[in-house]
């Protein structure tokens, strides 16, 4: 039985099969999802799980190139932003608007619904080159 890291056996799949370059999406309870569209399903009640516990998880999993937020995050929800730098702690972010992030949705390789209700709570994930691999490469 794992041990570390991300238990659910969906998203730990789902995780695994990304590539450079390709896009995941973590949302709060209430982003529209597009029919269709491979969804893994994490929310329980509001709140729970909190889009941060799963932004830390997922993080430790891959690698980033860069990611993109909604504009509406900086004067509606401050405390998420601010907590999603720290965390990310100078990954690049792009801010769009929050329809055109709604569009994005349909471009990433997966959705992950948390329990988060706080407004804006949305973010799309682009995986950079892993390191695991950069490393393995440097020795050889």
């Amino acid at each position: 039985m794992k041990k570390r890291g991300i238990l659910n056996a969906l998203l730990n799949a789902a995780l695994g099969e990304l590539g450079h370059y390709d896009k995941t999406v973590i949302c709060d309870a209430g982003l529209p999802i597009p029919q269709g569209k491979k969804r893994i399903d994490l929310s329980l009640t509001a709140g729970i799980p909190g889009f941060i516990q799963v932004l830390a998880a997922v993080t430790e999993e891959i690698d980033l190139e860069r990611v993109i937020l909604a504009e509406e995050i900086k004067t509606d929800n401050p405390a998420m932003l601010n907590a999603i730098q720290k965390l990310l702690n100078g990954v690049k972010i792009e801010f769009v608007s929050h329809t055109e992030l709604k569009q994005r949705v349909s471009d990433a390789k997966f959705v992950v619904r948390t329990g988060e209700v706080t407004p804006f709570s949305n973010i799309i994930l682009e995986s950079g080159v892993q390191t695991l691999f950069s490393d393995w490469v440097k020795k050889r």
